[in-house]
């Protein structure tokens, strides 16, 4: 995957309307606005104005040919998770990628199915090595 270093780091509520945005596709404001309402008290006006933030940072494209202005996702949701890690990996655990996988086993309890699904990756790897 190419490099992106000059993507902006998203703040937490601009991740959360990222959330919104990578699992629904195109949303208005007023869309975004109700989900995360949800989870959390957040005026419209709020949400309108990190969008527009978002906006203005690279973040999202904005559909302006109608009335209400409809929002997607600009970057795909892998790459700010692998730049994210790539930070945290880097600043955190000294670039240790094991010591990031065993902090992240013992701080969380996986399912059997994520563990499962770990083994496989684990397995690809030392089969293309």
């Amino acid at each position: 995957m190419s490099e992106t270093p000059d993507l902006p780091k998203p703040s937490d509520g601009e991740l959360e309307i990222l959330h919104e945005l990578w699992s629904r596709g195109p949303l208005t404001v007023r869309e975004v606005h109700e989900a995360l309402s949800k989870k959390q008290k957040m005026g419209y006006t709020t949400i309108l104005k990190m969008m527009q933030i978002m906006y203005a940072k690279g973040l999202v494209i904005r559909d302006d040919s109608s009335r209400a202005h409809i929002y997607e996702a600009a970057i795909e949701e892998e790459v700010v998770q692998d730049k994210m890690v790539r930070k945290l990996l880097d600043r955190v655990f000294k670039g240790s990628a094991e010591q990031l996988i065993l902090r992240a086993l013992s701080v969380k309890r996986s399912t059997p199915e994520e563990l499962d699904e770990i083994r496989k990756i684990l397995d690809s790897l030392e089969n293309d090595s």
